[in-house]
């Protein structure tokens, strides 16, 4: 799996889980599940959205940005 490559190891990942106003769409709960989120070692968020409302993507991007280290 991409996800196990050595370079990617201290990775964070951001999922951004779009078209959750669709009625068959997945929960948040489904999708970690389905992808097995639960199994990798690094930093992930999975944030449900709406990107034709802007709708939980700053809350996904404002995640990833307390997540990065800061430069000193």
């Amino acid at each position: 799996m991409l996800i196990d490559e050595p370079e990617l190891k201290d990775s964070i990942f951001l999922i951004l889980a779009n078209k959750q106003d669709l009625p068959n769409s997945l929960s948040t709960s489904e999708l970690t599940d389905l992808l097995d989120l639960r199994k990798i070692k690094q930093n992930w968020y999975l944030q449900p959205c709406v990107a034709t409302k802007g709708e939980g993507l700053q809350e996904g991007l404002t995640w990833l940005s307390k997540q990065l280290p800061e430069k000193k």
